[in-house]
């Protein structure tokens, strides 16, 4: 034994086992409790009515559009107009000089002139066709050079027109009638083949055909309107004369 061997060797001890530390999650994010929205009943009567609010508008703004003007055809209209009546443009025609014009005027003196008129609405179309012969004596036309043609309505009007065209023993005719609406689609159809049907018995024949038909919603509106007899005389008249100076026009 050496005399080292009197020296104590402390012994070599491993290190104590330890167990890792446990994992530990961290503790859940606290959530808010879903609530269900109030339910609310339909507002009181008399109550303003709240704008609605879409997800993109916040309601602390108010409206968004509040600041903006707004188009004049987007007023209320309360009532309807008193008076919607629409009046033509006044004014006459002016052809500057250095032209050729033809113009005929409402004359009726050796002229035979056929009258085509609707028995329907008798109350109206009887005072009409009286105005009418009134303005044809006025303008010349003799009595025996007027042939009167009445039929059972609006709707025939067109055929008899362009019988007595086709005659050619007429300078014009005059179709008086009157069509007030009702409360079904008749009128539309009623007024449309009346007006279309007379415009092709002139086109066809091209003998003038003066469209003398009161389209109207009301009785009172179509009486009010009477006078336009004479006016679609005049017209036919006019036409007539300036048809006649074309044809002479035309042989020179």
């Amino acid at each position: 034994m050496s005399e080292n061997d009197d020296q104590l060797v402390p012994p070599v001890s491993a290190p104590p086992l330890t167990s890792p530390p446990p994992v530990t999650s961290p503790p859940p994010a606290e959530t808010p409790p879903v609530t269900a929205p109030p339910v609310t009943g339909p507002p009181p009567i008399g109550a303003p009515e709240r704008p609605g609010v879409s997800e993109d508008t916040d309601e602390r703004l108010g409206d968004p559009f509040e600041g903006w003007p707004a188009a004049e055809s987007a007023a209320v209209i309360e009532e309807p107009p008193t008076d919607p009546r629409v009046e033509h443009v006044r004014g006459e025609l002016d052809v500057p000089s250095g032209f050729t014009v033809l113009e005929g005027t409402p004359l009726g003196n050796r002229r035979s002139v056929g009258v085509v008129v609707s028995r329907f609405n008798g109350g109206v179309t009887n005072r009409m066709l009286q105005t009418a012969l009134e303005t044809l004596i006025e303008a010349g036309v003799s009595q025996d050079g007027i042939t009167v043609m009445p039929v059972p309505g609006a709707f025939e009007l067109p055929l008899a027109a362009m019988a007595l065209a086709k005659t050619r023993r007429y300078a014009c005719i005059v179709a008086l009638g009157a069509v007030v609406r009702g409360e079904t689609p008749h009128f539309d159809y009623v007024a449309q083949e009346c007006a279309s049907g007379l415009q092709l018995a002139g086109i066809e024949t091209g003998v003038p055909v003066a469209f003398g038909v009161l389209t109207v919603d009301t009785v009172e509106q179509a009486e009010a309107r009477i006078p336009k007899a004479a006016e679609t005389v005049r017209s036919a008249l006019e036409m007539a004369d300036l048809f006649a100076r074309l044809r002479a026009s035309a042989r020179q």
